[in-house]
């Protein structure tokens, strides 16, 4: 983990490099140290919920799928152009989440593509292959770890594998879920965060019919509940006081959890030590349970992608916000509060099958590039991603994001145990 000071630098660099006032870059975080969240400290990230009481805190903010289209590499072509360099630059893509992520005492991401060269060549589904300088930008936003167990981690196998760890490797990214070696697969991520051993696990439901291969067992972690017991007990010989377990699962496109997706949550809540399970693959938003006391997010939808056939439903995310707090000493029991910040990604039109929108006179494009958005904190500024004001229409799609991000996350009961909004949209 990296100190706080270190973290407001790389806020500032990117606000900087958007030319915008870091108070502006900011904005997003008015619940962090507000009536919804937890007051800041001078270590950094939030003080938690339990400052006041004495006991041990922190925060984790988890997100979806981070997976890299064509468009989405030819916007940071285009950003990166505009700034006078060549390559890839999703700084100006990712923007909008920096003020969250780099708040968290912990930021956790879930990376599912494989990481290529540089120039590239790069590939899409179904063997996906996308521009490393990505890694760059989930770190400069405030990621400290990614999850990189997903049903794309063996791609293009035992090297795609290496390539992509060693990026992380490269941008100071911690990582977990796949393995270059027996010996690094049986090493747990722990991370200090504000002196407590945080320890994050990663497993798939598949890989998308590629097998892991025989005489490389490790290369990539699938799941179990065996396997996830397994795992979280190594991690707390290795002296873990909290486990956080990744988890991709369930079906693609669908909101609600399906039956085995259900089933495997309850019994690593009750035959697992886990403290937190947070879900992806789904490329859209699903429900927030609390189960036996544990926090399982089915699926955060999608944090960055660009489907070919956008849905609505995938470009709304979400970013789970978890406030960790240790109560009855240093051996007590750890408490989680739940909440969540809705995501929306921008898409520009396209133009080859949207007649009239070159015509002199037609009506301004609600997004003119790919952008992440956090929606409360956009419409509570009132601007747009490219710093102009937001249109009606931009109003209209993120208020929808939100309320309908909401309204799934909740349907499975979850606002009974606490889950809210990290901010409330403006009235």
């Amino acid at each position: 983990m990296h100190p706080r000071p270190t973290r407001l630098v790389h806020r500032r660099a990117l606000a900087a490099l958007l030319c915008v006032p870091l108070g502006l870059a900011l904005a997003g975080c008015g619940p962090i140290g507000g009536d919804d969240g937890a007051s800041s400290d001078a270590g950094g990230g939030s003080g938690g919920s339990g400052a006041g009481s004495g006991g041990r805190s922190f925060s984790v903010a988890a997100a979806g799928d981070i997976l890299i289209h064509p468009q989405l590499t030819d916007q940071a072509a285009r950003d990166a152009r505009a700034a006078g360099r060549t390559g890839y630059d999703f700084d100006r893509i990712m923007a909008g989440v920096a003020p969250v992520i780099g708040r968290a005492d912990l930021g956790i991401c879930h990376l599912e593509p494989v990481l290529g060269e540089p120039d590239g060549p790069f590939r899409t589904y179904p063997d996906f292959l996308v521009p490393p300088q990505i890694a760059k930008t989930i770190k400069s936003v405030g990621y400290d770890t990614c999850s990189t167990a997903s049903n794309h981690t063996l791609d293009h196998g035992p090297e795609g594998v290496q390539r992509t760890l060693d990026t992380l490797d490269r941008e100071g990214l911690r990582h977990t879920g796949s393995a270059r070696s027996q010996q690094e697969a049986d090493r747990p991520n722990i991370l200090d965060v504000k002196g407590v051993k945080v320890a994050q696990l990663s497993f798939a439901s598949g890989f998308n019919g590629n097998e892991v291969p025989r005489d490389k067992p490790w290369l990539a972690n699938l799941v179990s509940v065996k396997a996830v017991a397994t795992a979280e007990k190594q991690a707390r010989a290795a002296g873990a006081e909290v486990v956080i377990l990744s988890l991709h699962w369930g079906r693609e496109h669908q909101p609600e959890p399906s039956g085995p997706q259900r089933e495997l949550a309850r019994k690593i809540a009750r035959e697992t030590g886990v403290d937190l399970v947070v879900g992806h693959h789904a490329h859209v938003v699903q429900p927030m349970e609390k189960i036996d006391g544990t926090w399982v997010a089915y699926g955060l939808g999608n944090q960055l992608a660009r489907h070919d056939v956008p849905s609505g439903l995938t470009e709304e995310g979400v970013i789970g916000w978890f406030e960790f707090t240790q109560r009855g000493g240093p051996n007590g029991k750890w408490e989680v509060q739940a909440r969540f910040v809705p995501t929306y990604t921008d898409i520009p039109p396209d133009h080859e099958s949207t007649p009239g929108t070159d015509l002199p006179g037609a009506a301004p494009a609600p997004a003119r590039d790919h952008r992440l958005v956090d929606v409360a904190a956009a419409l509570t500024s009132g601007t747009a991603p490219d710093g102009t004001k937001l249109l009606p229409e931009q109003r209209a799609r993120y208020r929808l994001a939100f309320e309908r991000t909401r309204g799934t996350l909740l349907n499975r009961g979850a606002a009974k145990d606490g889950l809210r909004p990290l901010r409330e949209l403006p009235d």
